[in-house]
């Protein structure tokens, strides 16, 4: 999915503006509008799509994304943005259904894990990638984007077909997980009604995460540019080590059989992402460690907070409190308003002053981050410590915890 969402990110666009704005930033913004409204479309057709229509939905939408990517080629700028829209638009589904094929199972914490570990290098990947196209065949910024999509389209069909080979959840899974079924409107309400409190502070939380990772990713050029680090392999080195890390801390995480214990040590992880962001920025700016490490100690700590939002850390929480429906809800809330406080975070840095560098406004994003991070995860885990010790009604039961 990275292949036809990221690589046009590597190009810079340099000196172009259109309406008094930086012409990479319109492209990001545009795509993220697409991307942002499919999350809030998302919120009710994840929650409600059947497994026999998902393979035929997830290749459907890939392949309108590539054709929007051509179109991008064709069309002028700045009408060309029109279609960086259009490529967004069907990609913010592709979350949910990819991570539809693993919930509710023994292993969906280390599925879980692998799969966002895999974004963490793909999106470096792709836009390595990216940059050879430009470097080696010689294609333009414009054409870039769907000729590297075109070497993707094949492996991404192959996997589909993998994916939906994968054997439905056994009862063993369902027993110590929860059985998932579909979840209608009043469901989602009911829902919403019992968890409205931290619901909403983890949404504020991963709008930051959201907006400050894609900003990362986003001008990940740029920043590695004012850094000095202009080799096109950075973008992968640089993430590899993250993957693994992550993989690793969040897969054991994944081996704890109590869904509770689980769920309170993502809290832990939570706690120790937002204070490694925060230690590592200010080491930097007293040039105590080296530029390379900074971001990779800072972007550990914004990716161990990040990935467990994407799917694992509410799938602990349906267990955890016997909720009956599916994660793909509380993942396209999330999703939908993180990515709003994407496009803030775009708009805000093109209208401030001129002499604000990105590695400045980076810097200060993840003092922001980091602060409001460690309030937010200290009162989810009071939050839930409390629930979970008291009778919970959820669908008029009553569990006893």
């Amino acid at each position: 999915m990275y292949a036809f969402r990221k690589p046009f990110t590597v190009a810079t666009f340099s000196n172009e503006l259109f309406f008094g704005i930086d012409y990479k930033i319109l492209l990001i913004i545009a795509q993220v509008l697409g991307y942002t409204l499919s999350k809030f479309i998302g919120i009710k057709v994840i929650s409600e799509m059947t497994s026999s229509k998902r393979m035929i939905a997830l290749i459907a939408f890939i392949l309108f994304a590539e054709l929007a990517l051509l179109g991008f080629a064709l069309v002028p700028a700045p009408y060309n943005i029109l279609f960086l829209f259009l490529n967004g638009l069907p990609l913010g589904m592709i979350w949910g259904i990819i991570f539809s094929y693993l919930e509710g199972r023994k292993a969906t914490e280390l599925l879980g894990v692998i799969l966002s570990s895999s974004f963490i290098v793909s999106s470096g990947a792709v836009k390595s990638v990216g940059k050879l196209v430009m470097d080696k065949l010689q294609f333009n910024e414009y054409w870039m984007p769907f000729i590297t999509g075109l070497f993707f389209i094949i492996p991404l069909v192959f996997f589909t077909y993998l994916l939906e080979k994968l054997p439905k959840p056994t009862e063993e899974d369902n027993a110590l997980k929860i059985a998932r079924k579909p979840l209608d409107k009043e469901g989602r309400k009911e829902l919403f009604r019992q968890f409205s409190v931290p619901l909403i502070i983890i949404v504020i939380f991963f709008m930051m995460l959201t907006s400050i990772r894609d900003f990362r990713d986003n001008f990940a050029r740029e920043i590695w540019d004012t850094l000095n680090y202009k080799d096109a392999s950075i973008y992968s080195i640089s993430e590899i080590p993250i993957a693994v890390i992550v993989l690793i801390v969040l897969g054991i995480i994944g081996s704890i059989t109590k869904n509770y214990k689980a769920f309170i040590f993502y809290h832990y992880v939570l706690f120790i992402g937002c204070l490694s962001i925060l230690i590592s920025t200010y080491l930097f700016q007293l040039e105590l460690i080296s530029p390379i490490a900074w971001m990779m100690i800072s972007g550990l700590g914004l990716y161990s907070c990040y990935v467990p939002f994407n799917g694992i850390f509410f799938d602990r929480m349906i267990a955890t409190f016997k909720i009956e429906g599916n994660v793909g809800f509380l993942i396209y809330i999330a999703d939908a308003f993180g990515y709003l406080g994407s496009i803030f975070i775009l708009l805000f840095k093109n209208f401030a002053k001129e002499e604000l560098s990105w590695l400045s406004f980076f810097t200060t994003s993840l003092y922001f981050l980091a602060f409001s991070g460690l309030g937010i995860t200290l009162y989810c885990y009071h939050f839930f410590k409390k629930k979970y010790k008291q009778p919970v009604k959820i669908n008029e039961l009553i569990y006893e915890q």
